[in-house]
């Protein structure tokens, strides 16, 4: 009881803190939001049995190398959003064309994931659980936004963005303190947890590539040039990956160090049900975040894939029909496979534009600074790698 009421407190003052004018008034904070709804999202959830049960005891190192590969794709969008900022444009015409059209098929898959997740955790908490009910209900929220947007745009929903990213970080304050408590009592009893990996050697290296969009999302801050200057988009792109990694590697240790893996087959929503063990309070909160999150992560891909895929076919392409395509591939991907399926497609798809962004910044820097270059040049290699290679779990 006393844990509950803590659990539910923290969250409290944490959407206390988090609704104070002044760090919602904070220029750097809110273009912080953006990509931080991105990078954290319902992958977030998945990612703690996800880790555990392939990889075990090394579940936090997969994870700061998840963060690590990030934060370099994040270091070549950064370079060039200063070349566009300072040049007006990162490279060749063709080469950034390439780029967007690359991230607006990422958008459409990352909408798919983002309300195949909402569908498989709105029917978490029902008594029976049922792939079918999941998918309907997933169809029906596609077919809420695809009727918003043709009638009224996305304006009204976008609102909910900074609504969902607090009550998000809010949860995650509780659940944070929730799965420390557990910790100290495992660590009192002597009931630490030290699994072996289930994917070791090459199989266990294609697997983390399919979940390179589990920390996906800091790219956005390169497409908000509208609303922020270079400066500004390159400070929160940075701030935004350095807090979602600090709440990651927290996050999967916990997890990690606390619960066996499951003998069952893993499912998406596993979280839910480790959570339960601690407080009852826990798997609604978690529901809760992970429905509001989804939905907003999505309605703000829908439209970015709408709005990309508008400017690529110079307006001849309507944003409603973008919107209908979107939904349409979303639809097909809802039907045709399953969340883990759906979650390594949408990292390859999101690595091959990473690719193209770091060939960008490596040609760019080749003279002034070759080092620098060559590291991108990597990346761009690993990109290929994760697009050729990277695979769900089975």
């Amino acid at each position: 009881m006393f844990l509950d009421t803590a659990i539910l407190g923290t969250i409290l003052i944490a959407l206390g803190l988090l609704w104070l004018p002044g760090l919602r008034g904070a220029t750097t904070w809110r273009a912080m939001v953006t990509p931080l709804a991105s990078i954290i999202g319902s992958g977030f959830l998945v990612l703690g049995p996800l880790l555990n049960h392939a990889y075990g005891l090394w579940g936090p190192f997969v994870m700061g190398a998840l963060c690590l590969v990030a934060w370099g794709f994040g270091a070549a969008i950064r370079d060039n959003i200063r070349a566009i900022d300072s040049d007006g444009q990162a490279g060749a015409a063709w080469a950034e064309n390439t780029a967007s059209a690359l991230l607006g098929f990422a958008y459409m898959v990352s909408v798919a994931y983002y309300l195949n997740l909402l569908g498989s955790f709105a029917v978490s908490l029902l008594p029976f659980q049922s792939q079918l009910l999941a998918r309907a209900i997933t169809t029906a929220v596609y077919a809420v936004i695809l009727i918003v947007g043709w009638t009224r745009g996305f304006a009204v929903l976008e609102r909910m963005e900074y609504a969902s990213v607090a009550l998000k970080l809010a949860i995650i304050a509780g659940l944070l303190l929730a799965l420390g408590v557990y910790l100290g009592q495992a660590l009192d009893g002597d009931a630490l947890v030290f699994t072996d990996p289930t994917e070791t050697g090459w199989p266990a290296l294609t697997l983390a590539f399919g979940m390179i969009v589990t920390v996906q999302g800091f790219e956005t801050s390169r497409y908000l040039g509208g609303e922020y200057d270079a400066r500004t988009r390159i400070r929160s792109m940075r701030n935004a990956q350095l807090l979602a990694t600090a709440i990651y590697l927290v996050y999967i240790a916990l997890v990690t160090y606390t619960f066996s893996p499951a003998p069952q087959e893993l499912s998406e929503t596993a979280i839910v049900g480790m959570m339960g063990v601690i407080s009852p309070v826990l798997p609604v909160v978690l529901v809760a975040a992970a429905l509001a999150a989804q939905f907003s992560a999505a309605v703000a891909d829908t439209g970015g894939s709408g709005g990309l895929l508008q400017e690529l076919s110079r307006r001849r392409v309507s944003q409603k029909q973008a919107y209908a395509l979107t939904v349409a591939v979303g639809l097909a991907l809802t039907w045709a496979a399953d969340v883990f399926d759906i979650i390594a497609y949408a990292s390859r798809a999101f690595a091959a534009y990473y690719a193209v962004q770091s060939a960008l910044a490596a040609w760019r820097c080749r003279r002034a600074r070759p080092a620098r270059a060559g590291l991108y040049g990597l990346l761009s290699l690993l990109g290929l790698a994760i697009v050729i290679f990277g695979r769900a779990i089975e």
